[in-house]
């Protein structure tokens, strides 16, 4: 058997099933044979073999069976490609083919499970059309013919990988009829196309694997089986009947490039093979509709969406959970009344045989150290009921003052909560510990900083707490007071010298937090008390970022009167008008600029002010900023300028604003596109006349070759077509595969323009045009 490999395999290693670890993982099986994931001994690596059935059960194989594999594996062997799984070797003794191990299984697997963005729905979707597009280029083409779900692999990125190629031939005829028997078994009937039933001598060609591929992108997009109800007979009738899975129950929450990538499946699953578009072609179309989809202005929309990080009202988990800060059901954790506590407790004390005739008898009988459900001590319960004597009674028969429920409050954190100042004054005296935390870190002055209450603030300070205590999150009585407003409470901490500038464990300071929640008057305070301004988070905004975005214009106006840094830029580089302009906050935004905010300082994604006032339409703050000198042509990300985000995202008034303000309409992106190219490609009709009123070249092509009139093809736009021909758009210009506008049409079945087309003149007849799709370097429509 070894020898038979050594002249057959070539560069491939022979594996011994000794070389690896002796736990073989089934991850897979089916048809094709069994999938195990193992691990190299010496390397330490994993991998995947898969094995045939008969070869796992049958170490004396006949040497046909051998062969087979092998050819099999030297077919792979030659398929080195960044979409195509790569093959290692070959193991002999327990015959298989070695390949890469892929981390996140096959797409079959994980469409049921994985709730997919459409942005990663279409980037694999193009990952295999290229993957596909590779084997059909090899000379002569190499066909999958067994494309599906089950055999596109994804690593731990998620990238495409295309594996078993166990149906593939290098043009060889198969039988039809074992074809469709062995599809029935595997239950892969879904993906072959009506050719297979319909005609008994067909010969598969490169338009079998592109009808898989329609029915792959219908389940990509969907995340369901094809057919998944019908029996295998009734599949036969439907595909031959030209049926094809429902497009209903793709989502109606689809974004517009959507209904071209359907428009490409219903062309790759057309009865008629010659209608069939070529992985060519659809490499090229699935690229642009990825492109479009992979918005540049992603960025954006990421700080859009997270520049408010958790910033939520910071409050104890157990005052949290109730509505009031109120005596009544003063524990939170328990669910009582203070009626009831008492009619608890003498239940509990009768159930124990103890009289229960007078309460102070029940305190003088029962131990008050018996501790009950969730560590509840009677002083707990007295303290929750606010009776300062019964209080003194129960301490004087020496209960624990220091006592814990299973949350870590203490009946003085408790007397805090409700603002009881004179039985917090007596646990004191006590001997209560004014710096005993809870499970949370939170000590009694941090729970009488939260409900604002001054008096006990002093009490528990005068009895020296720490007045710069953290809780879990790094937060000091004086964010607490910041973010409730309570300036009665930031005065006393502040003359207790209490930090203006310490941090939470995000940098948060408390001038963070006033600006944050608004309290101008604690900004004041704070500001006069030593505070940073330009005190910054661990994402690198100050307080002044905050307020720009949030949109509070006195604290604005209060932070760079004294002095705050109006250019400075958070880690991603956006600056306080860079926030203002995004949130649409045009009073903020002239007065960051009349203290000499940069109108074109660009983020790390190159964004300027201006362009994020476009995407969000905000037409006077791009009035406003063209005015104060900003550059109409700045380019962001992927070289886009405002034009370019105006014709993508806005309206037609944005991009008459831009143009009308002598923004170029010839710019090209870095891939080529302008801003007319977008406009086409939207069917924006009125942004399509005003740019080409303001110079748009009608004839600018992108990185495709597309002109704006290949797009307007493409997207069966007539009244488009129209326009762009009477702006004299060329009609001979060709795209990277070859085509003109009039061949995008005819290979793509577009009647109407195709008639449209031919209508004007064109220096070539259809029927030419025709036989150009049929020469070497086309297949035959």
């Amino acid at each position: 058997m070894v020898s038979m490999m050594d002249q057959h395999l070539g560069n491939l290693i022979v594996f011994s099933r000794e070389d690896f670890e002796d736990d073989w993982e089934k991850i897979g099986s089916g048809g094709f044979g069994h999938v195990f994931k193992v691990k190299h001994k010496l390397w330490r690596t994993v991998y995947a073999v898969k094995c045939c059935p008969s070869m796992v059960m049958d170490s004396n194989l006949h040497s046909s069976s051998v062969k087979s594999l092998i050819d099999e594996a030297a077919k792979m062997e030659k398929i080195k490609f960044q979409y195509i799984v790569p093959i290692y070797g070959i193991c002999d003794n327990h015959l298989g083919i070695v390949m890469e191990y892929m981390e996140n299984g096959s797409l079959e697997k994980l469409l049921p499970t994985l709730k997919m963005s459409w942005l990663l729905k279409f980037r694999i979707i193009h990952q295999i059309s290229l993957g596909m597009n590779f084997l059909h280029c090899m000379k002569p083409p190499l066909l999958h013919l067994d494309l599906k779900p089950g055999n596109i692999l994804l690593d731990d990125h998620l990238h495409v990988k295309i594996s078993d190629f166990g149906l593939s031939k290098w043009m060889e005829q198969s039988s039809q009829m074992e074809y469709i028997e062995w599809s029935a078994i595997r239950g892969t009937l879904s993906y072959i196309p009506p050719e297979m039933f319909l005609q008994s001598t067909r010969i598969p060609s490169t338009k079998h694997d592109v009808y898989s591929f329609g029915i792959v992108i219908w389940e990509i997009l969907t995340q369901k089986k094809p057919y998944s109800s019908a029996s295998m007979m009734s599949i036969i009738i439907k595909v031959a009947a030209g049926n094809r899975p429902l497009l209903d129950v793709i989502s109606e929450e689809r974004p517009t490039e959507c209904h071209q990538m359907i428009d490409l499946m219903q062309r790759c699953w057309s009865q008629d093979p010659k209608k069939r578009p070529r992985f060519q072609d659809i490499t090229t179309e699935t690229d642009m509709l990825l492109y479009l989809l992979k918005s540049p202005m992603s960025e954006a929309l990421g700080v859009r969406e997270n520049e408010h990080e958790p910033f939520n009202r910071k409050s104890s988990r157990i005052s949290a959970a109730s509505s009031t800060q109120s005596v009544e059901n003063p524990l939170n954790f328990c669910e009582t009344t203070s009626n009831e506590i008492e009619d608890t407790l003498k239940e509990f004390l009768r159930s124990q045989g103890s009289d229960v005739d007078s309460f102070e008898s029940l305190i003088i009988q029962q131990r008050v150290s018996e501790v009950y459900e969730n560590n509840l001590t009677l002083l707990h319960f007295i303290v929750a009921q606010g009776n300062v004597e019964k209080v003194k009674l129960v301490l004087m028969q020496g209960a624990n003052v220091n006592s814990q429920i299973v949350s870590g409050h203490t009946p003085l954190a408790l007397a805090v909560q409700n603002k009881f100042l004179e039985i917090c004054s007596i646990l004191i005296e006590h001997g209560a510990s004014v710096n005993l935390p809870d499970e949370d870190n939170w000590s009694p002055l941090h729970f009488a900083a939260q409900i604002g209450d001054d008096r006990i603030v002093r009490l528990l300070l005068d009895h020296q707490a720490d007045v710069d205590a953290r809780e879990q999150d790094g937060w000091t009585p004086l964010h607490l007071a910041s973010q409730n407003g309570f300036e009665n409470v930031v005065r006393v901490l502040l003359t207790r010298h209490s930090d203006p500038n310490s941090q939470e464990n995000n940098g948060k300071t408390p001038l963070h937090v006033a600006s944050y929640f608004n309290h101008y008057s604690l900004v004041k305070l704070l500001i006069s008390q030593g505070a940073n301004l330009d005190s910054r988070q661990k994402n690198g905004r100050t307080p002044l970022h905050i307020a720009a975005s949030r949109g509070y214009f006195r604290v604005v106006h209060q932070l760079v009167k004294m002095g705050a840094t109006v250019t400075c830029c958070d880690q991603n580089y956006y600056s306080p008008l860079h926030m203002a302009a995004l949130k649409g906050n045009n009073l903020i935004c002239k007065h960051l600029i009349k203290h000499q905010a940069n109108v074109n300082l660009k983020t790390s994604q190159g964004w300027t002010p201006l362009h994020l006032a476009v995407y969000k339409g905000h037409e006077e703050i791009i009035k406003l900023l063209k005015h104060n000198y900003a550059n109409m042509n700045a380019k962001g990300d992927m070289d886009w300028t405002p034009l370019h985000v105006s014709t993508r995202y806005c309206g037609e008034m944005v991009v008459s604003q831009l143009l009308s303000a002598q923004a170029d309409p010839n710019i090209p992106e870095a891939s080529g596109w302008t801003p007319l190219h977008l406009a086409v490609q939207r069917g924006c009709f009125c942004s399509i006349i005003n740019l080409i009123e303001h110079k748009a070249d009608v004839n600018a092509i992108n990185k495709s070759g597309w002109t704006p009139l290949h797009l307007a093809v493409l997207n069966s736009n007539s009244s488009v077509i129209k326009t762009l021909l009477r702006a004299n758009a060329r009609l001979d210009v060709q795209d990277t595969c070859g085509c003109t506008p009039l061949q995008l049409a005819i290979k793509n079945q577009k009647t109407n323009i195709i008639s449209l087309l031919e209508g004007n003149n064109l220096s070539f007849s259809s029927s030419e045009e025709e036989g150009e799709l049929s020469t070497p370097g086309h297949d035959s429509l």
